[in-house]
């Protein structure tokens, strides 16, 4: 089992101070990671704590999981590996038509119906 826990339902007010504070309660805390909204540096109402042993990360599934956090019920379980995204989304595409009409590509020998 890993020690990298996701904690999610946080709400926005919580700050990785206080995700560091109350897992504490549990064992040693090596990080805290708050994810949050680019541009607006709001949180986007999920994070990830590191404990420093598998069975401190365990007692904190047991602690904290269901636990009412801000008038929210956290979630917390073993974090997942990152899946690899796909490259690209937007941006700059090299080649191909820049616009315009498009050539013809029948002949001529019958209207485009729209």
């Amino acid at each position: 089992m890993e020690s990298k826990l996701y904690v999610g339902n946080l709400s926005y007010e919580t700050t990785e101070e206080g995700l560091r504070d109350l897992f504490t309660q549990a064992g040693n805390v090596v990080s805290v990671a708050l994810i949050k909204e680019f541009g607006t540096n709001r949180s986007k109402g999920f994070g990830f704590v590191e404990m420093s042993t598998q069975s401190e990360a365990q007692k904190a599934i047991s602690m904290f999981n269901g636990y009412a956090m801000n008038d929210r019920q956290l979630t917390v379980n073993v974090a997942r590996p990152r899946e690899e995204r796909g490259g690209g989304g937007g941006g700059f595409r090299p080649g191909g038509q820049r616009g315009g009409p498009r050539p013809n590509r029948n002949g001529g020998k019958e209207k485009r119906r729209y």
